[in-house]
C-alpha cells in the first residue's frame, strides 16, 4: 500500500481518502482534503502559508537534511517479489521510523533551546521602553507600606512590588482599598462612624454594648 503525500500541505494522503486532480497534460495531483484542493485552485503559494510543510521547512522548523528522509523518496524501479526481501523491508521501515522520531525530538530540543531566555529579554525590553505607562505609588501609599512592613517585619520593596502588580491587574490588596467607612444611626438617636473591611467590621469588639437591641430580646419582651 503506497501512501502519497499531499501536493499542497505535505500531509499523508491515505488510499481512498482525499482528492486526486488530473490535469490535461496527464499529471496527477494528490490532495489530502478539500482545503488543500481549494488553495491549489486559487493558485496560492504553499511556502507562504504557515500550516504547510513547505513553510515549516523553509522557516527551519523541520529537518530538511537527514539520511532517514531519503528512504521516503519514490523509486519507480520494478523489483521481483521476494518473501525474504519483503520481510527485511518491513523490519527496516520500523527501525527507520524509530530513528527518525528520535532525531526529530533532538532537532526540536536544539531549536527551542534558549527560548525562555529570549522571551524574558523581550519582556524586559518592552517594560524598559514603556516604563512611563506603568502604575506608580503615591507618597502616602509609600509611607503606609513602610509602616506595614515595619509591623510585619518584611521588606518594603516586596510590598511595593505586590502593590504595583495589584494595580496593574486591577485587584485590591490588604494594604489599600480593603476598608470602607459608614455612618450608622443608633437606637438612641446618635450617629456612629464604623469601618468595615472585606473580612468584617474593624474596631470595636462584638461583646461590647453598642446601643442596639438584639432580636432575641425583642422576642422575649413580646
Amino acid at each position: 500500500m503506497r501512501v502519497d503525500n499531499c501536493f499542497f500541505c505535505g500531509r499523508p494522503a491515505w488510499p481512498s481518502k482525499g482528492i486526486t486532480f488530473m490535469r490535461n497534460d496527464g499529471k496527477s495531483f494528490r490532495f489530502c482534503r478539500s482545503k488543500c484542493h481549494k488553495n491549489f485552485k486559487m493558485k496560492r503559494n504553499p511556502r507562504k502559508l504557515k500550516w504547510t510543510k513547505a513553510y515549516r521547512k523553509n522557516a527551519g522548523k523541520e529537518m530538511t537534511v537527514d539520511s532517514t528522509l531519503q528512504f521516503a523518496a519514490r523509486r519507480n524501479v520494478p523489483v521481483r517479489y521476494d518473501r525474504e526481501l519483503f520481510a527485511k523491508t518491513l523490519k527496516a521501515m520500523e527501525r527507520i521510523s524509530e530513528i527518525k522520531a528520535r532525531r526529530e525530538r533532538i532537532f526540536y530540543k536544539k531549536r527551542m533551546a534558549g527560548k525562555r531566555a529570549r522571551e524574558v529579554a523581550a519582556a524586559r525590553k518592552l517594560v524598559a521602553d514603556n516604563e512611563h505607562l506603568l502604575p506608580r505609588l503615591r507618597g502616602s501609599e509609600k509611607r503606609r507600606l513602610a509602616e506595614l512592613a515595619a509591623e510585619r517585619g518584611v521588606d518594603v520593596e516586596e510590598l511595593e512590588r505586590e502593590e504595583l502588580a495589584a494595580k496593574a491587574t486591577g485587584k485590591k490588596t490588604k494594604a489599600f482599598g480593603g476598608e470602607v467607612k459608614r455612618l450608622r444611626v443608633r437606637t438612641d438617636g446618635g450617629v456612629e462612624e464604623i469601618t468595615e473591611s472585606f473580612g468584617g467590621v474593624v474596631g470595636e469588639d462584638d461583646d461590647e454594648d453598642d446601643g442596639f437591641e438584639d432580636e432575641d430580646d425583642e422576642m422575649d419582651t413580646d
